[in-house]
């Protein structure tokens, strides 16, 4: 780890990538053995859900019997979390080989990587060296000079284009889907959850052999409140009714849609419904509206930009709309719009808004993000450090009431991670 610090991690940084090519990560592959050859692939990419797509893609590759293999990013209370297989994080013997493997690699060769691409080096090793029949790669920025780019996908998932990483100039939606659309490799098949009609064109001269678009080919036709998750009616090449699905939030069954295309993509035939059933019952993913704690209510989630955030309001009146007060936590990166980002979590109609510092060289300084608040209106505290925050959040709530942690994955990361914030008894259902 000491070693793997000591390279540029653009996601602390989020310096400007220079002379953007795949060449380094290419080279690296190379050295490695070119280890994303060995294995078929299903490559997603999007602004919002790249990441619950991908680890419900997982769970559908497992209940058809399928070992795979899943790299996400970025994590949220441990670093292991990124590389998975068969569902659970590598463990430290296994992450400290992959990464010794790499390293030896790279001081033979005199490529000079980045954090990133380290990472995903040893992700693709492990996926080749433990004979997966399928990798699940999430992308770690935009697409097209994203690291993961070295793999070939048998299926291109995008999830939505929206923004993020751009600074919103003219033409940034197309910009944007333009990126990403680097991810699908001629004679691939893409699986398109954005609606936007004037982008599709943009993702078609990508060469798919084939497009499935959200609202045509695939669609989630019933998304309906259940205690812990949702009940959801989708229809694709083949239709399943009545799934229980072990998240919180109406986004989720969008993304749940968007994985059965998938799985429908790379087998070429419909999922038998049992096994979808028992892929998305007890799903549970960190940080994603995740409940952490009970009296009061305590839930995590690692909305970081307006979409996110948005969706997390959403979730927040819908899902968890039985409590008396709610209490925000959230801490966010220095290239967000702190009021905005307020406005669409609906900071404004909370009962106190405690700012944090996101534990990362971008964090905002809460008692920033407190000036900011307090000018909008909003009755704001700031605590800098966010397990204190949720503590102290804790403190001031009695039992009916919600507790909220968001703005950013580090936020959430640190909120998880906290002593007095546990984990939750699963709901039944």
């Amino acid at each position: 780890m000491a070693w793997l610090d000591r390279h540029v991690n653009l996601e602390a940084t989020a310096g400007k990538v220079q002379g953007l090519s795949l060449d380094r990560m290419r080279a690296l592959a190379a050295v490695l053995g070119d280890p994303q050859r060995d294995f078929p692939a299903v490559h997603i990419t999007g602004t919002n859900g790249k990441g619950s797509t991908a680890h419900l893609i997982s769970r559908l590759f497992a209940a058809q019997g399928l070992h795979a293999g899943t790299y996400t990013s970025p994590h949220v209370s441990s670093i292991n979390e990124r590389i998975q297989l068969a569902g659970a994080p590598v463990d430290d013997d296994t992450l400290a080989e992959l990464l010794g493997d790499v390293r030896r690699v790279v001081e033979a060769s005199g490529i000079e990587p980045s954090w990133f691409e380290i990472m995903t080096g040893a992700a693709l090793r492990c996926f080749a060296d433990t004979a997966v029949d399928v990798a699940v790669i999430e992308v770690g920025k935009l697409g097209r000079y994203d690291a993961t780019n070295v793999v070939d996908g048998e299926v291109a998932v995008v999830t939505n284009v929206g923004e993020d990483h751009t600074d919103g100039g003219p033409g940034w939606r197309a910009a944007v889907a333009w990126e990403k659309a680097g991810i699908v490799k001629p004679g691939a098949v893409l699986v398109l959850g954005e609606t936007d009609p004037d982008l599709r064109e943009v993702f078609c001269e990508a060469g798919p052999s084939r497009t499935l678009l959200r609202g045509e080919d695939f669609n989630c036709a019933r998304n309906d409140l259940a205690v812990g998750g949702r009940v959801l009616d989708i229809a694709a090449g083949g239709r399943y009714e009545d799934l229980f699905l072990e998240l919180h939030g109406r986004h989720q069954g969008d993304n749940a849609a968007l994985a059965l295309a998938a799985c429908e993509a790379f087998f070429g035939a419909p999922l038998p419904s049992e096994l979808v059933s028992e892929a998305f019952a007890g799903v549970g993913l960190p940080g994603r509206l995740e409940v952490v704690g009970r009296a009061p209510l305590v839930v995590v989630d690692g909305a970081h930009n307006p979409d996110g955030a948005s969706a997390a309001r959403l979730a927040l009146e819908e899902d968890f709309a039985g409590a008396t007060r709610t209490f925000m936590v959230i801490g966010m990166m220095r290239e967000r719009e702190p009021l905005r980002m307020f406005t669409e979590i609906g900071a404004h109609r909370c009962e106190l808004l405690v700012t944090t510092t996101a534990p990362s060289p971008r964090g905002i300084p809460a008692a920033e993000l407190a000036e900011i608040a307090g000018d909008a209106g909003i009755r704001c505290e700031a605590v800098d450090d966010p397990a204190a925050a949720v503590r102290h959040a804790q403190a001031l709530a009695t039992d009916g009431d919600l507790v909220f942690v968001s703005g950013s994955l580090y936020v959430a990361g640190a909120a998880r991670n906290a002593e007095t914030v546990q984990p939750a008894t699963t709901w039944s259902f």
